[in-house]
């Protein structure tokens, strides 16, 4: 059976009875790949006649390997930060595929894909315009790691967690798509007003990341081009102390930290969120994904931020005033980020 036998929507996000049962195939997949690998109808056989949940994990673990050897042969331990913007949506354009071939309800899949496509594009274009920069971990932090740890230890650091687990939860995320999947089918119903307002928060959240993201590239943008060439570039709406400071504490960033990274955990969250609602169930296995995804990056801003608080004298300062993640209210009544005046530096140096 490609999918579990549920009677009921809580069924559908309990995990003894819509994954436990599909465990079996994900024993066998490698053999029945490997031997019709070359047949073409076969393969497409065995992709309808294995969950979507199955096969997409498989590959999450196919690509492992991959990422391992390719990271050890040219030192650089980003490659799963390179597809960080593509997996997720790869995932749950698996879960949107094997739908329409099984002639499944897709409605609300394809509300899931479309969204998840609008927030790869994003990613993906913010990634490149950086030159490589990740909403994951960058390389830096690995490199800062490996300057820390004995060669052994960094190894099985590579093989567990970079290369297998990263790319176990880019899979994680995306399984709430498979809950929405499994109830829409037992429920034989398309989209509900509730299911379009989860949608469209969905794609608010993608667009306010855009916004915060667009604000970062803009400030360094003009930061970089101060320093290079020491003049204030023409309507400007940064001043000198702002290029000084180093950091940017203009729009969302005077309210928050991270507002990208808000908006980021936020999207991942919401998702699990609407399975939850669809499934009528206050919390289910497919949360792991999102769950995992807030400690990664508990983890990687504490990092980032030390590292900054290191570069830039006046980081803690800001770190004082604006909340990480969420504003606080002290900062979003006074309108934003207060820098400290000369005075208060200089009381501060002596």
């Amino acid at each position: 059976m490609a999918l579990p036998a549920v009677n009921s929507l809580a069924d559908c996000a309990d995990f003894f009875k819509s994954v436990e049962p599909l465990l079996p195939q994900l024993k066998a997949l490698p053999f029945q790949v490997l031997d019709n690998i070359t047949d073409l109808d076969a393969l497409k056989s065995i992709y309808l006649s294995t969950s979507p949940l199955v096969s997409g994990f498989a590959f999450s673990l196919a690509l492992a390997p991959i990422f391992l050897i390719v990271s050890e042969i040219n030192r650089n331990y980003s490659q799963v930060d390179r597809l960080w913007s593509l997996l997720p949506t790869i995932h749950v354009a698996n879960f949107t595929l094997w739908a329409h071939l099984s002639g499944l309800p897709t409605q609300l899949i394809d509300n899931v894909f479309a969204f998840s496509c609008l927030w790869s594009i994003r990613l993906t274009f913010n990634y490149w315009r950086r030159g490589g920069y990740s909403i994951g971990s960058e390389d830096y932090r690995w490199e800062v790691i490996k300057n820390y740890v004995h060669p052994v230890i960094f190894f099985l650091f590579n093989v567990t967690f970079i290369s297998t687990i990263q790319s176990v939860l880019l899979f994680l995320v995306a399984t709430p798509a498979y809950v929405l999947l499994l109830s829409s089918s037992l429920a034989g119903q398309g989209m509900t007003l509730p299911d379009v307002i989860f949608s469209r928060v969905l794609i608010g959240l993608v667009v306010l990341e855009w916004f915060a993201d667009q604000q970062q590239w803009n400030y360094q943008n003009a930061k970089h081009t101060y320093l290079r060439t020491g003049v204030m570039p023409p309507n400007s709406p940064y001043t000198r102390a702002d290029f000084d400071r180093g950091f940017n504490t203009h729009g969302l960033w005077s309210i928050s930290r991270h507002p990208n990274f808000v908006a980021e955990q936020s999207i991942w969250v919401l998702l699990y969120q609407w399975g939850c609602f669809h499934t009528q169930t206050v919390y289910n296995w497919s949360g792991l994904g999102a769950l995992f995804y807030l400690m990664l990056f508990q983890g990687s801003t504490w990092l980032t931020e030390l590292l900054t608080a290191g570069k830039y004298d006046e980081y803690p300062v800001y770190q004082e005033q604006v909340g990480r993640f969420v504003p606080r209210l002290s900062v979003l009544w006074s309108g934003g980020y207060t820098p400290p005046t000369k005075e208060e530096k200089n009381k501060k140096g002596n």
